[in-house]
């Protein structure tokens, strides 16, 4: 689903996310395989936070997301500081933008809202036809064992003067899936605070599968590693990265 009400809470509980650790390894893997990126696509940008870092960068990027919200708060960021990137409302098993990109991004595990593998083969096939030749796609995916060891089953809280939240994750019906239930207290008044109540759902899959649907799409898997690092992965990595090349 898309987000709806997190959407206006979501820079707050995501202060100390780790977007600079995203735009490292952005950079690192630009330098490491000498790859083309003066078209940049950010799938799943939310509020436009990582978008934001690449445009003062000086990068001509652009960016898609589900929730309109989102969206919204991402154009209002951008007009803030005044600077100005297209932004589109899509479903990325269905991007249709009428251009091609260097590079394409799919970072805070945004892949793992897709429920199904032919959501992620549909998605993965989309992508390839918005690369230039030599372009690549970088992602990164919950691991099995954050879904399992870390997610299901285990309750979250958050609580400070103005917010607070209580976030549990139940196994889902498909497997290696999660269903997070969150409740949200937002403080409307003096010792008022006002509920809202989302439930998202998030499935993963294995490295092998991942690799064997890029390979299907026709794309090079050049790496894959782990939690922001050139390391392979473990069995107790929380965040596997992929790097794809599209074949020329």
């Amino acid at each position: 689903m898309a987000y709806d009400y997190f959407a206006q809470l979501y820079d707050e509980l995501m202060n100390d996310a780790p977007y600079d650790q995203w735009l490292d390894f952005f950079y690192r893997t630009l330098n490491d395989y000498q790859l083309p990126s003066a078209k940049v696509l950010d799938i799943g940008c939310g509020t436009g936070e990582l978008a934001l870092k690449l445009k003062r960068d000086k990068f001509d990027v652009t960016g898609i997301d589900l929730s309109e919200n989102m969206l919204a708060m991402a154009k209002e960021k951008a007009e803030h500081e005044k600077l100005s990137f297209p932004l589109f409302q899509q479903d990325m098993r269905e991007l249709e933008l009428g251009s091609t990109f260097d590079m394409i991004l799919i970072f805070c595990d945004s892949l793992n809202y897709l429920e199904t593998l032919d959501d992620v083969k549909q998605t993965f096939q989309r992508v390839y036809e918005h690369l230039n030749e030599g372009g690549a796609l970088l992602f990164d995916v919950h691991s099995l064992y954050k879904i399992h060891s870390i997610f299901i089953n285990h309750t979250f809280a958050y609580n400070d003067e103005n917010i607070a939240y209580i976030w549990e994750s139940f196994p889902g019906e498909e497997e290696h899936s999660v269903y997070h239930d969150l409740t949200f207290f937002t403080k409307t008044g003096q010792d008022l605070f006002t509920r809202h109540d989302e439930t998202h759902y998030q499935r993963t899959f294995d490295i092998e599968t991942y690799s064997f649907l890029l390979k299907e799409a026709g794309f090079q898997c050049l790496k894959v590693c782990a939690d922001f690092t050139n390391d392979p992965p473990t069995k107790t990595s929380e965040r596997i990265f992929f790097i794809a090349k599209k074949n020329s």
